[in-house]
C-alpha cells in the first residue's frame, strides 16, 4: 500500500512537472508583430529584442520595419498586431477607421523632430511659396510642420510640399534640391553636421507636439492581456538597462540604425525616454489633452475628414499601473 502511495505521488509529480513545462513553453510561444520605424524614439524595442527581454517576459516579438505612412495598412490586415507611432497618428488611424489602443508611451522629443531651412530663412513667414520636403500626411513630419505652420498663423496650403521620407528630406536638403525639410532623429544631425547648408529653425523644443506610444489591435489586446502586458514590462526593463549600462545599450541601439554608440547616444539626448512613473502622469490626463488639440490640426490638414467622437477608446491605462 505505501509503495502504491509512492507510485501514485511520483506520478503526481511528473504530471505537475510535465504541466510547468507545458506552461513555459506555451508562454514563450506567444507571439506578436509589432510595426516600427528607425526612428530613434523607437530604440528601446530594438534593445529588449536584441537584449532578450521580450524571451524573459515570454514573448517572440517580431519587430517590422514599415514606413509611417503604411503602418495602418499593416495594422489593418492582420500582418502586424501592434505598432509604435506619434500619439495624433492613433487619433488619425482610430478616426479613420483602423482602431488601435495605445497601452504605454514611449518617448517624448526634445529636439528631436525639427525643420531645416536656408540661412536666409528668418522665421516662419519667410517660408511662404517655400518647398518644404516631408513624410507623406498621416506622418509625424506631416503633422509636426502642420501644427508649427497652423502656431504662425500658416497652413500648408502656403507652402509647396514634396513628398520625401524623413531620411531623404534631410540628404535633400543638404544636397541643396529643396529649401526646407521637415524631419527628425537621427536623420536631423544631418542637417545638424553640415552647418553650411543652412539651419534649424525651430524643434520640438520650441513646439513640443511629437511624443510616441505603442498601441495594438483592440481585438488582440482582449484576446491577449497578459501578453500586452509583457510588452509593456519589457520597455520598462529596456529603459532599466539603458541607465544601468548605457554604453552598451547605445551600441544595440545604434547598430539598428547605422550608428556608433557614441553617435546615437548623441541622437538620444534630444528625446526623452519615459519610464513607468511618467507614463502614469501622461496618461492621468496630458495625453488625452493633446489628442484633442491634434485632432483639431489633423482636421484642418485634411489628414482627418471628421472630428473624432470617443477619444476614450484610443488608449488603455491598465498597462502601466
Amino acid at each position: 500500500m505505501r509503495k502504491s502511495n509512492v507510485k501514485f505521488a511520483s506520478l503526481l509529480l511528473a504530471g505537475a512537472v510535465t504541466a510547468t513545462v507545458a506552461f513555459q513553453t506555451q508562454a514563450q510561444e506567444v507571439k506578436l508583430a509589432l510595426g516600427m520605424s528607425g526612428w530613434t524614439g523607437f530604440a528601446p524595442l530594438t534593445l529588449a529584442d536584441k537584449a532578450g527581454l521580450f524571451k524573459k517576459h515570454g514573448l517572440e516579438v517580431e519587430l517590422k520595419m514599415i514606413p509611417q505612412k503604411d503602418r495602418h495598412l499593416a495594422l489593418a490586415s492582420n500582418a502586424v498586431q501592434c505598432a509604435a507611432t506619434t500619439v495624433e497618428t492613433h487619433v488619425a488611424w482610430n478616426t479613420n477607421g483602423v482602431p488601435i489602443v495605445q497601452i504605454f508611451q514611449m518617448d517624448k522629443s526634445y529636439g528631436a523632430d525639427g525643420i531645416a531651412v536656408r540661412g536666409n530663412v528668418s522665421n516662419f513667414a519667410d517660408l511662404k511659396g517655400k518647398t518644404i520636403g516631408v513624410d507623406a500626411p498621416g506622418t509625424a513630419p506631416y503633422f509636426g510642420l502642420a501644427w508649427m505652420l497652423s502656431k504662425n498663423g500658416m497652413s500648408l496650403k502656403d507652402v509647396k510640399l514634396t513628398t520625401l521620407s524623413p531620411q531623404a528630406a534631410a540628404q535633400s536638403f543638404v544636397a541643396g534640391q529643396i529649401d526646407a525639410a521637415m524631419t527628425y532623429e537621427p536623420y536631423l544631425s544631418t542637417v545638424r553636421g553640415n552647418p553650411q547648408a543652412g539651419k534649424i529653425l525651430a524643434t520640438t523644443l520650441d513646439y513640443p507636439m511629437v511624443m510616441d506610444t505603442v498601441g495594438c489591435s483592440p481585438d488582440w489586446l482582449k484576446a491577449n492581456p497578459k501578453a500586452a502586458q509583457s510588452l509593456a514590462n519589457a520597455y520598462f526593463d529596456a529603459l532599466e538597462m539603458i541607465k544601468a549600462d548605457p554604453a552598451k545599450s547605445n551600441e544595440i541601439m545604434g547598430a539598428a540604425v547605422k550608428q556608433t554608440g557614441e553617435a546615437f547616444a548623441k541622437s538620444s539626448a534630444f528625446l526623452r525616454w519615459q519610464d513607468k512613473a511618467a507614463n502614469q502622469k501622461f496618461f492621468a490626463g496630458e495625453l488625452q489633452a493633446f489628442m484633442k488639440d491634434s485632432a483639431a490640426i489633423l482636421l484642418e490638414a485634411g489628414v482627418i475628414r471628421k472630428a473624432p467622437t470617443d477619444f476614450s477608446v484610443m488608449f488603455n491605462t491598465s498597462f502601466i499601473k
